[in-house]
């Protein structure tokens, strides 16, 4: 508010300073009077011829006395023709000019100031208008940062590494979340829920797929925890991978009568085991989705039909045969990664990314 009053002030001092000129006491001092000038200059002119004998002092205070009564009365003349002048008409035109001066010229700048100013920041600290997302964005990248500054000087801070690996997830970093669960496992005494985790974001460097590194991180995990629910559910997918899927469903039928019902893992074992087609325990909560073999079947024979029909990149090609290997059908996954290589076989680059699939899903049968 009292923003409002110093601008208010402002203009006023503004409009006033622009209306002064407009005075009638102050246009008529300046307008030109040639008749007062004249008989000023008389005036001056008898003491000349005074000063030089022309004429006699009795004869000089005569003519200044006439000249001086003329003075006055073209004087008041004058006065009168002047403020005749600017009678009520002029003074009509000047006051409804200086109306329009105090109204118009503040309410045209009011307007100007809302149209293209930000009236709003008068009463906003500055950053308050500052999206929370925004905020959050900066205060986390900012915090990344004072991180990242005290490993680079503390490369063995393992409990830093460990702070700024899930971080490194959530921001979409994968390798750089991997790298910094390899240096917490370094640098840090071993621990299940930590080999867990290093396992499952090499996973998902994977695109899903379990590599051996992944499964080798649970089955440590799975050591120091026999119970850690983690490595199991990861070590059943391994299983499935692998083509072993009676020992996925007896892994998960494990965990799953281990874990209190409302454990958080418990719907997706649950789905898991119900993609292996296995009996489950207890029925599933009501409106718990489920992802039925059926489906999942369908999906992977999409894929299938349609690079069959109109052939596909390497890299659709790997994840059909990953598909296959998720599922358990390793026969089938070997057979697309020979199709694969025939449909490849111009392409030197693709055969190679075929063969690192091949590889990392075992599928030495399907080896050329």
């Amino acid at each position: 508010m009292v923003i409002w009053i110093i601008l208010l002030a402002m203009t006023a001092a503004a409009v006033m300073a622009v209306l002064w000129p407009l005075s009638r006491h102050y246009a008529v001092g300046r307008q030109a009077d040639p008749d007062k000038q004249f008989y000023r200059e008389q005036i001056a002119e008898i003491e000349r011829d005074l000063a030089r004998g022309v004429l006699l002092p009795n004869e000089a205070e005569a003519a200044k006395a006439e000249a001086g009564r003329r003075l006055l009365r073209a004087t008041g003349l004058q006065a009168d023709e002047a403020f005749a002048a600017v009678g009520e008409p002029a003074l009509r035109r000047r006051r409804a000019a200086s109306t329009l001066a105090l109204s118009i010229i503040p309410l045209l700048a009011l307007a100007t100031y809302e149209i293209y100013g930000s009236p709003q920041l008068l009463s906003e600290p500055p950053g308050a208008r500052m999206q929370p997302q925004q905020a959050g964005n900066i205060n986390l990248l900012g915090a990344v940062a004072e991180i990242e500054s005290h490993l680079a000087k503390n490369p063995q801070d393992g409990r830093g590494w460990e702070v700024i690996a899930p971080v490194y997830l959530r921001m979409g970093r994968i390798e750089d979340a991997v790298k910094a669960y390899e240096s917490a496992i370094r640098y840090q005494a071993p621990d299940a829920a930590r080999f867990a985790n290093y396992g499952e974001v090499l996973v998902l460097a994977k695109d899903g797929l379990i590599s051996a590194e992944a499964q080798a991180a649970f089955e440590q995990a799975a050591k120091l925890d026999p119970n850690a629910p983690k490595a199991q559910f990861y070590l059943a997918r391994a299983a499935v991978q692998d083509g072993q899927t009676d020992k996925a469903k007896t892994i998960l039928q494990n965990l799953l009568a281990a874990s209190p019902a409302d454990a958080p893992w418990v719907d997706p074992v649950r789905q898991e085991l119900a993609a292996l087609g296995a009996p489950q325990p207890e029925a599933a909560p009501a409106g718990t989705p489920q992802v039925g073999p059926e489906a999942i079947a369908g999906m992977v024979a999409g894929l299938a039909s349609r690079l069959e029909a109109q052939g596909g990149t390497a890299e659709e090609w790997a994840r059909l045969m990953r598909s296959y290997a998720v599922l358990g059908q390793r026969d089938k996954a070997a057979a697309a990664a020979k199709r694969a290589r025939e449909a490849l076989a111009q392409d030197t680059e693709a055969l190679k990314t075929i063969d690192t699939m091949a590889q990392e899903l075992k599928l030495t049968d399907a080896q050329p």
